[in-house]
Order: structure tokens, then C-alpha cells, then sequence
């Protein structure tokens, strides 16, 4: 079984999403700050660590973004000081492979994934803890994690890239 750790990155909390790169079946997700994030990850040995990278297209960026650069930067070193494989997607990447559109947003993207994934949550795609999903437990920007692991898995993995 080859695991791929997916990081959606922010400036305080991150995202992150353990992904069986066979199957596509989320293992283990969460949000978490950032500093608990780097040490969760710090735990990892010779997983693939797939990181959305920041692009701005020529607009103006904040402070928050620079942040968010920096824990990256932070979570590519970690990943590689622990024998991983780091590689970087970028959103625009991620709205292609997932809906077909650069315009697409978050709620396209979780729509999109549940269409694909759900079993019989249609709705949701979570379930309930009787009858769980494909997504269940899922929230917040664990879905934005789970797609930046889906799109490197199939547009460079699969690829032979």
C-alpha cells in the first residue's frame, strides 16, 4: 500500500489528509494548527507528501499568504528530513482534474468529489457513524486536503511521473 500525506496549508491551521494511493480511500484527516501539524508530520517515514503550493496570478497578497508560504517551506523541509517524497500541487491544478474548470470553487470541488466518491450519502457523502461513507468525518478543509492527495495521485502518480 503506497500513503500519500496531503497538506492544504494556511497561515495558522493547516489541513492535512492520509491517502492510500491504490484504493483513493482517505485513512486518516484532520485540521490542525500548524505547529501540531509539523510535529504530526515530523512522526512520518517514506510517505509521498503532496503540498498545495501558494500562486498569487499578479495579485496583491497579504500578510496571511506570506505565512502561509513560510509553513510550506516548513512542512517541505520536514517532510524531506524524514526520508519523503515532496511534491507540490497547485490549486488551479486541483480545479482542473476535479470539475474541468479554473473558475471552480470549494463548494464545486467537495460537490464534485462527493458525485464521484458517496455510496449512498448523496448529499453529504459522510454517512452517519451507523452507516459511514467515503467522506465520513470529513470537514472544513480536510476536503481541499483529500483533493490535493487525489490530484497528484492521478495526474502525476498514475502518470509515472
Amino acid at each position: 500500500m503506497r500513503l500519500v500525506f496531503a497538506i492544504d496549508p494556511g497561515n495558522t491551521e493547516s489541513a492535512y489528509c492520509i491517502i492510500d494511493a491504490d484504493s483513493l480511500q482517505p485513512i486518516e484527516f484532520a485540521k490542525l494548527d500548524n505547529a501540531v501539524l509539523a510535529e504530526r508530520l515530523s512522526r512520518f517515514e517514506g510517505y509521498d507528501c503532496i503540498i498545495e503550493r501558494i500562486a498569487s496570478y499578479g495579485m496583491a497578497v497579504g500578510r496571511d499568504v506570506f505565512e502561509t508560504c513560510e509553513w510550506v517551506g516548513r512542512y517541505s523541509q520536514i517532510a524531506e528530513d524524514n526520508t519523503m517524497a515532496v511534491s507540490y500541487i497547485y490549486r488551479r491544478e486541483e480545479k482542473l482534474h476535479i470539475c474541468g474548470d479554473p473558475r471552480a470553487k470549494d463548494a464545486n470541488i467537495r460537490r464534485a468529489l462527493i458525485d464521484r466518491f458517496a455510496k449512498h450519502d448523496l448529499k453529504n457523502g459522510r454517512g452517519t457513524k451507523k452507516d459511514p461513507d467515503w467522506f465520513y468525518g470529513f470537514k472544513a478543509d480536510c476536503w481541499a486536503a483529500y483533493a490535493v492527495g487525489l490530484t497528484w495521485i492521478e495526474t502525476i502518480l498514475r502518470k509515472g511521473g
